[in-house]
């Protein structure tokens, strides 16, 4: 039996434009030290990360997202100084490089990887482009689909980057000989995954958490809400079409590059546009909303608004695609719709403010699944298992084999 684990370095690369996974990574350091485990963090910062103005500083710049020597150093410094029984990844990309990897191998540390997002079987980490999901990259060894497509900023040498991080680890089993344990956050996604060829015996499901809880507050309540990034995988533009068959009942909360077109929706009185709130907000708006909406016509990993919605008692109206058919239980925690249709999205924003006693139930039933499912306890004893697991000598010998 392994011994319990109290030592762990935690990696991530924070990105330009701070969100959801920066958030997990803060909430779950807190949460090991309440328990009484000590984390060093190795942060590294992807705003460090300047355009270059000659050809050979982008060959640097692309050169490291591949295998940054500086990176891997710093982590090998953290290992050696903390000691760590697991070095738990997060985001590697660009600042970081999967060299990071390569350092806690040579030093014989398992590696626990969580996947926020969908980057080790799709470049660009979405399976997204151009309006639609595309999983073209998926399970081949080298991605070269992205790069046709300019998957990332429209950029062929940014996607080409990208492309051969993920082929040239592959091809030299950086991953396999380091990562012990792979944590997907939701059913769909570790299928997903698993069909781009990690393998299944080393990913499990954990899905995201919320503390503190910010409670259910009775009380009457109105209207729809969305909170998240206004961008067209999103599904903005649906939502400011159903909202205006569906006029004065829908809230929106956030930034992004479809600001504009949500602003014009609230000065036609299609819709009230909320600005940017801060978590405080955002829970009040919460708790007084008949339901949340989520439109997205992408797959998604696990939105932080889910737990938040589930923790106010607030059902969730959201598309029928990926993991939000995993998070949603349609007529019990909330409703689900056709992705990319305002007409259906429509009549079930009327439907749930016309209906508020079913919508009360269901939000019952949300506020239990929280509980039950999304809090710090639960989330703590699922990731001490992973780490177990990871730091298991039958993990080991696999681990050696890959070698």
């Amino acid at each position: 039996m392994s011994a319990p684990i109290t030592r762990v370095v935690q990696i991530h690369t924070r990105y330009r434009q701070a969100g959801g996974e920066d958030r997990v990574v803060e909430d779950e350091r807190a949460l090991l030290e309440n328990a009484g485990i000590r984390v060093e963090q190795v942060i590294f910062d992807n705003a460090d990360l300047h355009e270059s103005a000659s050809l050979l500083g982008d060959l640097r710049l692309a050169t490291s997202a591949i295998w940054s020597r500086s990176a891997k150093a710093r982590v090998t410094a953290a290992i050696r100084r903390h000691r760590p029984q697991i070095v738990h990844v997060h985001n590697t990309f660009p600042a970081a490089s999967p060299s990071v990897y390569a350092a806690a191998a040579d030093l014989g540390v398992p590696v626990v990887q969580t996947l926020h997002n969908y980057r080790f079987v799709c470049p660009v980490a979405t399976l997204f482009r151009d309006g639609h999901v595309c999983r073209d990259c998926v399970g081949r060894s080298v991605p070269w689909p992205a790069v046709v497509h300019a998957c990332i900023h429209d950029s062929h040498a940014q996607s080409a980057v990208a492309a051969a991080t993920l082929a040239f680890h592959r091809a030299t089993r950086t991953f396999d000989r380091a990562i012990a344990c792979y944590v997907a956050l939701t059913p769909f996604q570790r299928a997903e995954v698993i069909a781009g060829g990690l393998p299944a015996d080393r990913v499990r499901v954990i899905p995201n958490f919320l503390e503190p809880d910010p409670g259910r507050r009775g009380g009457e309540r109105t209207g729809v809400l969305f909170v998240g990034r206004l961008s067209t995988e999103k599904g903005i533009d649906v939502l400011v079409a159903a909202a205006r068959s569906a006029r004065g009942i829908t809230r929106m909360a956030g930034a992004g590059p479809m600001a504009g077109l949500v602003e014009r929706a609230h000065a036609s009185g299609d819709l009230e546009y909320l600005g940017v709130l801060p978590s405080a907000a955002v829970h009040e708006e919460l708790q007084r909303a008949v339901a949340m909406v989520l439109p997205s016509i992408c797959f998604e990993g696990f939105p932080l608004t889910v737990a938040e919605a589930f923790a106010c008692g607030t059902p969730i109206i959201a598309s029928r695609i990926g993991s939000l058919e995993d998070l949603v239980e349609d007529g019990s925690t909330g409703l689900l719709t056709v992705p990319g249709q305002a007409d259906d999205l429509s009549a079930k924003l009327r439907w749930a403010v016309e209906h508020p006693a079913d919508m009360a139930a269901m939000g019952a039933r949300a506020r239990s699944r929280y509980e039950a499912l999304y809090r710090g306890p639960s989330h703590l004893a699922a990731l001490l298992d992973a780490y177990a697991f990871a730091a298991s000598s039958a993990q080991a010998d696999k681990l050696r084999e890959s070698s």
